[in-house]
This record gives structure tokens, C-alpha cells and sequence, in this order.
């Protein structure tokens, strides 16, 4: 097996997940403003200090995704927030794409930025520790969206991206997040993420990306926000590993999903229940950012003093995922002390 390999297999290992903790300085400063917290430079490294040196973390998170800043910052004692990482068997990973911009000639729709210098900045990173990487790429669903010129720039990068990694020594998280704003049913997300899965993975086959070496990253099958018709979890999770079963090779080591938005609890039960039906082939995990720090988030408002309160709210909510990984999650758990 070869060390991508092993680095694939390591970040979906049992009982595990990833950490998302790769906002942009705008999304970092929307979270901190709902706190009523400044979003300084230092409070953002203070900030990721209190997850990352959360002990007892590495039990629930495989790996963390970080931003460009972070990846460059260090704890208070001055180890390397990467070294800090590494050295609680956690896989640093970072964030390459340069983020989502309007599509030419298709309004209503993005195509994600970020390849030109790309093989330059992942030596960088892999130089400065990171293991694996991230490149999302936004699918909105709306009247007569997405056009079939989105689906195709957006996979043909996410596969040159994923391509470059494979080359650098990174293990590529290829995101393709088909986006639950809107009023569409539970039946046209399915129609869509598996028209859009289908055609990632002809990219990637075409692009010679080694699937046993590459994660997949995305959303679950569900209900539009604004539509009326939400469906139960059974039924999400039902739908989502069908829509799976449907598109994703066999040989892909996992699945990460994202939480795009769910509400915490949500997210979790959802994951279990898929777990627990079970059916597949892949490991099937979690790349959570809000629905794993909201809860600390709060918990800590930018003040030192609250450090600890945080870091048990990040750790429950990463006991809550890692249970939900072997579909064992209950109530119980969930209203369990940290």
C-alpha cells in the first residue's frame, strides 16, 4: 500500500472523522461576530489553539483541514499548529481552492477558482506538513440548474486538482456540495448529486486519479431549505446511500460528508442511521465544520476564561460523530456530559 494510500485509509479510520476548520478570514469574521468576538489574527490562532490542543480529540478526529493562515500559526508555546497535529496521530490537511466565483455565461451559477500556481502552493504545504487537501466546488439547484457547463468546469477542476495532489504527495478531498438552498425536493437533490457524482468520476478517471488514494466529500441527499416536505431521517439516509450505490466506485476507501448547514444533532443522526442501515462498500465518515464547532463556538465567546467549557463541548460533539461512524449514536449519548 502506498503512502497516499495510507493516508486515505487513515482519515476515514473506524470510529473517526475530520475537523473543518479551514473558514476563509470573511467566514471566520461571521462566526466571531455572532460571539461578539473581534476577529483579530491572534484571536483566530487562539481560537483554532483551543480545538487543536482539546485533549483526548484524537480518539473521534482522523484529520483537520486549515486554512493558509492557520497552517502558518503556532500554539502560545510556539509548536507548529501542523507538529501539534501530527504529534496526536491527526493528519493535517489544508484547503486549496481560492473559492467559488460567477460562472461566464450561466447566471445563477459558480465555477471554483484556484488552479493556476497550484502545483507550487501544495509543495509548499506538503512541506509545511499537510497530508491530505480540500477543493469544493458549489452546485446550486434552481429553475433549469444546474446547466450541464457548470457540472462539467467544476468536475474537470475538481479532477486536475485532484490530479496535482495525487503528484504532490496529498491526498485529495474532492467536494462536489450540491447546496440545500432552495425549494426543490428530496427527489431532485437525488436526481442531481447523482448526475453530478457520475460525471466527478468519469473526470477523475480520465484525469488517471488513483481512487484508492482520494476521499469524496458530499452533501447528503436532502429536502431544499425552503421546501415544505422535509423528509425523516430514515429516508434521508435511505435516499443518500442509494444516490451512493448509484455513482460511487467501490474502490474509493471513503466517504466524508459534509453537514451543509444541518442543524448539529441533525447532521449526526443522519450519518448514524446511514452507518447503521449500512450496505456499502466505502467508510462512511464525517468533514464537519459548524456542526462540529457551533457548540464550542458559543461556548468560549473570545474570552480565555471559557477555554475549557469550549473544549468539552468540542469533544462531546466529537464523541456524538464518532458513535454515529459504527451507527451507534443515541439520545443517551447525546445528552450525555462531555
Amino acid at each position: 500500500m502506498s503512502e497516499l494510500e495510507a493516508n486515505a485509509r487513515a482519515i476515514v479510520a473506524p470510529g473517526k472523522g475530520i475537523l473543518a476548520a479551514d473558514e476563509s478570514t470573511p467566514t471566520i469574521k461571521k462566526r466571531f461576530d455572532s460571539i461578539q468576538a473581534e476577529s483579530t489574527e491572534d484571536n483566530r490562532r487562539a481560537y483554532r489553539e483551543m480545538l487543536f490542543t482539546a485533549k483526548g480529540a484524537e480518539e473521534f478526529i482522523s484529520g483537520v483541514i486549515l486554512f493558509d493562515e492557520t497552517i502558518r500559526q503556532s500554539t502560545a508555546d510556539g509548536t507548529p499548529f501542523p507538529a501539534l497535529l501530527a504529534g496526536k496521530g491527526i493528519l493535517p490537511g489544508i484547503k486549496v481552492d481560492t473559492g467559488a466565483k460567477a460562472l461566464a455565461g450561466a447566471e445563477g451559477e459558480k465555477v471554483t477558482e484556484g488552479l493556476d500556481g497550484l502545483r507550487d502552493r501544495i509543495a509548499e504545504y506538503h512541506g509545511l506538513g499537510a497530508r491530505f487537501a480540500k477543493w469544493r466546488a458549489v452546485i446550486t439547484i434552481g429553475d433549469g440548474i444546474p446547466s450541464d457547463t457548470c457540472l462539467d468546469v467544476n468536475v474537470h477542476a475538481l479532477a486536475r486538482y485532484a490530479a496535482l495532489c495525487i503528484e504532490g504527495g496529498l491526498v485529495p478531498i474532492v467536494e462536489p456540495e450540491v447546496l440545500m438552498d432552495g425549494r426543490h425536493t428530496i427527489d431532485r437533490c437525488f436526481e442531481v448529486t447523482e448526475r453530478t457524482l457520475r460525471r466527478l468520476f468519469d473526470a477523475l478517471y480520465a484525469q488517471q486519479v488513483p481512487l484508492t488514494a482520494t476521499i469524496l466529500k458530499p452533501n447528503m441527499v436532502l429536502a431544499g431549505s425552503e421546501c415544505r416536505q422535509q423528509a425523516d431521517v430514515q429516508t434521508v439516509a435511505e435516499q443518500t446511500l442509494r444516490c451512493l450505490r448509484n455513482a460511487v466506485p467501490a474502490e474509493l476507501p471513503g466517504i466524508v460528508f459534509l453537514s451543509g448547514g444541518q442543524p448539529d444533532e441533525l447532521a449526526t443522526a443522519h450519518l448514524n442511521e446511514m452507518n447503521r442501515l449500512g450496505g456499502g462498500p466505502w467508510e462512511l465518515s464525517f468533514s464537519y465544520g459548524r456542526a462540529l464547532q457551533a457548540a464550542p463556538l458559543k461556548a468560549w465567546a473570545g474570552k480565555a476564561e471559557n477555554v475549557a467549557a469550549a473544549q468539552k463541548a468540542y469533544l462531546h460533539r466529537a464523541r456524538c460523530n464518532g458513535a454515529a461512524r459504527n451507527g451507534s449514536y443515541t439520545s443517551e449519548i447525546e445528552r450525555a456530559a462531555a
